[in-house]
């Protein structure tokens, strides 16, 4: 029962730092172009994010909880280690201020702590790449329909006067509600699978149904992160990668939205993070190449690519330092028995 708690607490950690940290990526086109007040923009990304659970299914919840690892190869203590690998992961990311993955964090620390609990059987290798494959294919596909996209609003608008940023501005609103649905439809469903596997592997449910209850802490828990906003990511996002306009920041969010959401309808669990920056990239990319700044595109796939390994690692070393620290009690235990039966 203790163990369960710390995992659904963990979990519900877990959902509140993903729409803290993700927020900067659904707001930072909104706030750099001046389309909304930061705090409403918080507030409105906060209630999307809270209503994108009940309304999109839970395919992505099940692909994480049973897509990667065996249920019956690992045990609650095995999801509580994968959980403090991703959180510890999440917590250096954020006091560095880098930009990383926390779909990527999960998946690691998943992959890492069943790899050392259960050995190479506790994985599902023959359906693995159904997980890593979206990770990795959504990013790129997220730059090609930004550059797409904003080619199309080049050719359409390309003669409009400037009041059609007017235009553009309120529409944000609505491709950036839209982001955060996506989002949340995608991102909250991870702790969803966390939380329900857990119960599933502690007798509380006998089949992998998601209780209503599970869902509506979840969405809450990322809800309130969202609405809290991490700036210093939004202020990376938003105008480090290059000076973004109205029109930009749509194609973006529209981009990436609709890659987020078809991936979500397929129960793929993928990096919003990292669909929208590349979606903001290639819509930067489609006006003129050399306006994007690419070193800090560089450097943001560098930390995405060593997030798996990092946490699979991490995973391991909590594993081994609670095992190592569990059977020095049991020894120190047995020397006072003896020392005090003598």
């Amino acid at each position: 029962m203790v163990m369960l708690v710390i995992l659904i607490l963990l979990a519900l950690f877990y959902a509140f730092l993903n729409g803290y940290r993700d927020s900067s990526s659904i707001l930072a086109g909104v706030i750099a172009s001046r389309a909304m007040h930061p705090r409403a923009a918080l507030y409105l990304a906060g209630v999307a994010e809270f209503v994108a659970p009940f309304l999109f299914g839970v395919a992505v919840a099940r692909t994480v909880a049973t897509g990667l690892v065996e249920p019956t190869a690992i045990t609650l203590s095995t999801l509580v280690v994968a959980m403090l690998a991703a959180l510890a992961w999440m917590l250096f990311a954020w006091w560095r201020g880098i930009p990383s993955s926390s779909s990527h964090a999960l998946i690691g620390g998943l992959l890492g702590a069943a790899l050392v609990a259960g050995g190479i059987q506790a994985l599902k290798i023959g359906s693995l790449y159904k997980v890593l494959l979206p990770l990795f294919l959504a990013p790129p596909l997220g730059l090609v329909v930004g550059f797409l996209v904003m080619h199309i609003f080049l050719l359409v608008f390309g003669n409009a006067s400037p009041r059609i940023n007017n235009l553009f501005r309120r529409m944000q609103i609505v491709t950036m509600v839209a982001l955060a649905l996506s989002h949340s439809s995608n991102d909250a469903q991870k702790s969803i699978g966390i939380i329900t596997l857990g119960l599933v592997l502690s007798g509380r449910l006998h089949a992998f149904s998601v209780p209503i209850g599970v869902v509506a802490a979840c969405a809450a828990a990322i809800a309130f992160g969202a609405s809290r906003g991490d700036w210093r990511l939004i202020r990376t996002l938003g105008g480090k990668i290059y000076r973004i306009r109205p029109v930009n920041a749509l194609a973006s969010q529209a981009s990436s939205a609709g890659v987020i959401f078809t991936a979500a309808v397929a129960g793929a669990p993928v990096s919003t993070s990292q669909v929208i920056s590349m979606a903001l990239m290639g819509a930067g990319a489609a006006e003129r190449v050399n306006k994007v700044r690419w070193h800090i595109g560089r450097e943001m796939l560098v930390t995405w690519g060593f997030t798996i390994p990092a946490t699979i690692g991490t995973a391991i070393l909590i594993y081994w330092g609670a095992y190592e620290i569990y059977h020095l009690r049991w020894v120190i235990g047995a020397i006072l028995t003896w020392l005090s039966a003598g």
